[in-house]
């Protein structure tokens, strides 16, 4: 019993990682899509590969580890067309970066319900900003190495490269730690509302990145609408289909993105898909600590006026033969 209870979890975690392996390359594969070359290296605006990474460990823990490298190798082997211990290496800083990554914000106590500010602030400093630092390092510093990247370029390549893995972060990951919530919604839910800001946020997505006016600003009202009133399971969604529609208009250039270079476009790219993530993270996640703060202060009310009725004092019960006008004394 106990050893079918133990091949049955070694079991249940060989096909975690080799999902977590699929996961990773795959959308490696997405990612490719929208690629870029600077100075012979290939880049991506947004690399949805670490946002698998580090949302897979913060759902499976790190056990799930060898399901990340084995992604990262499959994919560094499909870009290169043949292992080499170079690839290895951008492979073990792609593992690495976000088993730091986790292991950081596991340490300040981090939530993966992103229901406090805190949380939010985490995963943008240290899970995002901070942890990528790794896998660019690794990368960049690999490129060189092996003569495939001038020195004069390397810090050109290096914030490229952190740009899209820290973008892959701050979008892909909280969407991924919304999915667990995800329900069919009652009758009783703001249908009308939710469909609005769907059609809304796609159009207003599609004349930002494509118009000819350079109306890019528009994202943020629709980013600030799916916050307030959706708080986190209706901003990562918004913040993903704007970061995607963005980068595609990018590759393209398109609307705001035409006759840009490729890096004036990576740049844009990084400040556009950076505000609007931090936006949705952040407000969602205050929006939420806000919620939950006013539930539990109505809750705090609710038992102690709960307390006070039970230790309150009982009313003086009337003697046989006493009444409101009658003294004891007179009896």
């Amino acid at each position: 019993m106990i050893r079918s209870k133990e091949s049955r979890r070694r079991a249940v975690a060989v096909l975690q990682m080799l999902g977590v392996a699929a996961a990773y390359y795959v959308s490696a594969q997405l990612g490719l899509l929208q690629e870029m070359v600077v100075h012979s290296s290939v880049v991506t605006p947004l690399w949805p590969p670490t946002g698998i990474a580090l949302g897979a460990l913060l759902y499976l823990g790190t056990r799930i580890w060898p399901g990340i490298a084995l992604g990262a190798l499959l994919t560094i082997i499909d870009i290169s067309g043949s292992f080499t211990l170079y690839g290895a290496g951008i492979a073990a800083g792609n593992t690495l970066a976000p088993l730091c990554a986790f292991l950081t914000l596991r340490r300040i106590g981090f939530r993966v319900e992103l229901d406090r500010l805190r949380d939010g602030v985490a995963l943008v400093f240290l899970g995002a900003l901070l942890g990528m630092l790794i896998s660019a390092t690794v990368g960049s510093g690999v490129l060189m190495l092996s003569d495939k990247l001038p020195p004069g370029r390397f810090w050109l390549v290096w914030s490229a490269w952190w740009v899209g893995d820290a973008m892959g972060v701050l979008v892909v990951t909280p969407f991924l730690l919304v999915l667990p919530r995800f329900r069919l919604p009652r009758p009783t839910d703001r249908w009308a509302e939710a469909g609005l800001l769907l059609v809304v946020a796609v159009t207003a997505t599609v004349v930002a990145t494509r118009g000819s006016l350079s109306m890019i600003y528009l994202v943020f009202p629709v980013i600030i609408w799916a916050a307030l009133r959706f708080e986190l399971p209706g901003s990562a969604p918004c913040a993903l289909l704007v970061s995607v529609l963005a980068v595609v208009a990018g590759r393209d250039h398109l609307g705001p993105f035409e006759d840009h270079t490729v890096l004036e476009v990576m740049v844009n790219l990084a400040f556009l898909n950076g505000c609007v993530a931090l936006t949705a993270l952040l407000l969602a996640a205050i929006v939420t600590e806000h919620q939950n703060m006013r539930r539990d202060t109505e809750l705090a009310c609710e038992e102690l006026a709960a307390l006070v009725e039970q230790l309150a004092p009982l009313p003086p019960v009337p003697r046989p033969g006493t009444g409101p006008g009658l003294r004891e004394e007179d009896l």
